[in-house]
This record gives C-alpha cells, structure tokens and sequence, in this order.
C-alpha cells in the first residue's frame, strides 16, 4: 500500500503543479482501494492536496485578492462542510458510483467545454460555484472543477490564476481536514499513509514545474482528461 500511496501521490502532485488544479481527481481514481473506508480516502488526499498547494501559496502570496476570493470561499466552507457530515450516513459502494459518473462527467466536460464557456466573476457565480466545489470537494476530495472555472474567468494573469485557486485550495482542504477529524476520519490508516505520500507530493511537485515549462499544457490536460474519464469507467464497471 505504501508504494501505491507514494506513486499516486506523485501524480496528483504532478498534475496540480502543471494545471494549477487536479490533485484529487486524480487520486481519488484509486486511492478509495487503498484507504478502509471512502471518507478515510478523502481525507488523505485533502490532507496531501493541502500539502502541495502550501509553498505555492507562500511564494505567490501577493498575487492574492481577497476581495475576488472570500465570497466563493465561505460558500465553499459552509457547504462542504454539510457535505462533509452527510457522508457519514452514505453507503461506500454509493459513493463509488456517484465518483464514477462524476470522473466521465469531468473529464468530457473539461475536454469539450472548457475552453468555449466563460463566467463572469459575479457574486451570484461565485456563490454557484462555491456551492458546487463545496459538494465535490466535501463527497469527493475533487472541489477543483468549479471554483477552476470561475478563477480562470475573474483573474487577470496566470500568477493571479495560481495564487487564487492555490489558497482557495489551501484554505478549504484545511478546513475540510478538521471536519473530518471531527467526523473521524481522520484516523491511523491516513496519517501512516499521509507519511508514505509526502515524498511523492515534493517528487512530483518538481516534475511538474520541470514539464510545465518543456511540455504545451492543452496537449497534456487532454491527456489527463483522458485518463480521468477512463478511470471512471472502470470505477462504474
């Protein structure tokens, strides 16, 4: 388990660093296999998401605006957090099907859509968005989607982009992190595997900054898309 954990770790990590988002899209395709129960699963790929955005954050800093932030955050917080308490009351193999539909569903609309629609940074999108990333992200440990769209819509620059979705990141797995260990889930199992990940987080945070800069982002997101769509077909069948 320790070397799965510290593999896909490597890629989730690799993928935040080189799309500024991804990281449990991509883990949560098998880390549900490894964890004993699902809610322990979201709780170590938040905790290595958390990990990951961190010094991206400390070295972006002063391109963050809260002013463009604080509404999708709080919304974020408050429903993830109902999300957070309703997943204890929902049967594993439930969960299982729902993640599966929701990674096809990601990976076409990401494929297909993503570069054609474009939202306007208001306070009733931000609401919306913050209300969607706050149900994946609380059921799934993969709140990136929406609150992705809506920063690449309101920010000014790719350092705008990062920073903002980095800390929207950072801040919402943390809080995410404590209502689970209210909850429980955060348990022995996930800090044993937390250790096994944390290599594989700095790992593939370096190959990704090395890729960004050499390989053309559309190609490989289409690649990554791929995979996820993939994967969540297998997960269905």
């Amino acid at each position: 388990m320790a070397l799965y954990i510290f593999l896909l770790s490597i890629g989730a990590s690799f993928v935040q660093r080189t799309t500024g988002f991804g990281f449990g899209i991509f883990i949560m395709t098998m880390l549900p296999f490894f964890l004993p129960s699902y809610g322990e699963a979201t709780a170590l790929s938040g905790l290595l998401a958390m990990t990951t955005s961190l010094p991206i954050v400390f070295r972006l800093r002063r391109f963050i605006c809260w002013q463009r932030l604080w509404m999708i955050l709080l919304t974020f917080v408050v429903v993830s957090a109902f999300a957070i308490f309703w997943l204890t009351s929902i049967e594993d193999r439930l969960l299982y099907i729902i993640l599966g539909c929701m990674l096809v569903l990601t990976s076409i609309y990401f494929a297909v859509f993503s570069q054609r629609i474009k939202l306007p940074s208001t306070r009733s999108v931000q609401i919306g968005a913050g209300g969607l990333s706050g149900l994946m992200g609380g059921f799934f440990g993969m709140q990136g989607p929406p609150a992705v769209l809506y920063f690449i819509s309101s920010e000014p620059s790719k350092e705008h982009y990062m920073a903002m979705a980095q800390t929207y990141f950072l801040i919402g797995n943390a809080m995410m992190t404590l209502v689970r260990l209210y909850n429980g889930f955060v348990t022995p199992a996930v800090l044993d595997g937390y250790l096994y990940g944390i290599g594989g987080v700095a790992l593939g945070t370096m190959l990704g900054a090395y890729v960004f800069n050499h390989i053309p982002a559309r190609l490989f997101r289409y690649i990554v898309y791929a995979y996820i769509g993939i994967s969540g077909l297998i997960i269905l069948l």
